[in-house]
């Protein structure tokens, strides 16, 4: 059995914040959600999240995706392990990973290798370690110059001159026989300067004691990042942005400026697609080959079909297809389905409506709970009215119709297939199929009434002619 504990109990004092550390978003994405994407595609999924800080609103997060136990006292990385004591008894039989929660960049290739490492070697615990330039800060990996067996794990204040200059350094990860990290968690004390327990005495524990330690040195050091402060959590989300930006510019999309270009590790773009500076992409979305998102469009779970374009742009959870033309100043909402070939134009919103193949909402429109048919034209200034205060209702309208200007459907409302509105109507009554709709009183002229009332505007406008 595989298991793994993620260590997800800090604060993160300064980084100034009421939530959890683990809750920190990188490109738009808790930091807790990049870990258990990378244990997923590892097929790592008998999980135990420590919570500790905030725990309220880490477990509405995970929301029973894994389990979860409370850390009510912080004593260092060894208690937070102890407190997931009764997980671990249950789970027997396997190898756990003891994971921090605060290092997003984690891989499933670095997951499934290491493990494949820790078994090969029969070892009671493995160390993820990495390789890095600058190890200030970090403990040293010491290795049997001889053998190259793990010997030791110092940190940087222990360290004498020649372990200071060693490279290799610990990640913080281990994988463990989960019966011989049970059988040293009792054996852990808090004989140290800060009065905690640490997870890395139970490697030292095991080493003492005659069994097989390893370190398996990851081939990415990025797995080793994470921060403590704001100017930390910018560096690690401009580390992960050019990640994501390069995995996509080597795999065929397009940019020709990276000025504020984010996109979500999650979202999927096809070759050929074209991103322009300025745009924002968030969670799941999925950009089909030829699509043109940008400049400054801001789209989360949102999929765009071929050829499309998307120009100032906001979405949130829409669909839309193939060589439709969107934007600029559109905003559509959740449950927005555009199909093939239809335009929307500026200063546009559509919530939670269906758009028909070769439909037209040029400008200025609302179009809210609405089912609208293939090749609709609305009219500049109309608008579906679906909320009467207490509840929402659907408009429909078939196939062909025309929507004049400045129109009004108030739902429950149906327009039929080649019906027409005229101008400034309030329709509250369906409209039959090729029928035109009218709802608004006869014009009525006054004589000489504008003369009087606009008196000091005609005086005004006199030094333009005369």
């Amino acid at each position: 059995m595989t298991n793994a504990v993620i260590l997800a109990g800090g604060q993160g004092k300064r980084l100034m914040s009421d939530k959890p550390k683990t809750l920190t978003e990188i490109l738009g994405k808790p930091i807790i959600d990049w870990i258990l994407s990378a244990f997923d595609d590892a097929d790592i999924k008998n999980i135990c999240v420590v919570t500790g800080y905030a725990h309220e609103a880490l477990e509405a997060h995970l929301d029973g995706r894994c389990e979860t136990v409370f850390q009510s006292e912080r004593l260092g990385t060894g208690h937070a392990v102890m407190t997931a004591a009764d997980f671990l008894k249950r789970n027997q039989g396997g190898d756990t990973i003891i994971f921090n929660g605060d290092a997003p960049f984690v891989d499933a290739k670095t997951l499934r290798k290491s493990l494949e490492y820790h078994r090969k070697n029969a070892a009671a615990v493995t160390v993820i370690t990495a390789e890095v330039d600058d190890p200030k800060g970090y403990g040293r990996i010491i290795r049997d110059k001889s053998t190259g067996a793990l010997t030791a794990i110092r940190e940087q204040k222990d360290c004498d001159p020649d372990e200071a200059a060693v490279k290799e350094i610990n990640s913080g990860c281990f994988w463990f026989n989960t019966a011989a990290l049970l059988d040293v968690l009792p054996r852990l004390t808090r004989n140290n300067s800060q009065g905690e327990y640490y997870i890395t005495d139970a490697v030292e524990i095991l080493i003492n004691g005659g069994k097989t330690a390893c370190a398996y040195t990851a081939e990415d050091s990025d797995i080793v990042l994470s921060a403590n402060d704001r100017r930390g959590m910018l560096e690690l989300n401009e580390t992960a942005r050019m990640r994501v930006i390069d995995r996509l510019l080597d795999s065929g999309v397009e940019m020709v400026c990276l000025d504020g270009v984010i996109i979500s590790p999650d979202a999927e773009i096809a070759p050929g697609a074209k991103i322009m500076p300025g745009t924002e992409i968030y969670g799941g979305c999925k950009i089909a080959e030829g699509a043109v998102i940008g400049p400054n469009s801001r789209l989360k779970d949102t999929t765009v079909g071929r050829r499309t374009t998307m120009n100032r742009v906001v979405s949130n959870g829409a669909a839309v297809g193939s060589d439709c033309n969107i934007g600029p100043f559109v905003q559509l909402r959740p449950g927005t389905v555009i199909r093939d070939f239809a335009h929307v134009g500026d200063f546009v919103e559509i919530k939670n409506s269906v758009i028909g193949e070769g439909t037209s909402v040029s400008h200025f429109n609302y179009v809210g709970d609405s089912d609208v048919g293939k090749n609709v034209n609305f009219g500049c200034g109309s608008l579906t009215a679906n909320y009467d205060g207490t509840s929402k209702f659907r408009t429909e309208i078939g196939d062909n119709a025309f929507i004049g200007c400045n129109t009004n459907l108030v739902a429950p409302v149906k327009v039929g297939d080649a019906a027409y509105t005229a101008a400034g109507s309030t329709i509250t009554k369906d409209v039959p199929d090729k029928a035109l709709g009218i709802a608004r009183n006869r014009q009525e002229n006054k004589e000489n009434f504008a003369e009087k009332k606009l008196s000091r505007h005609l005086e005004k406008g006199k030094r333009f002619t005369d």
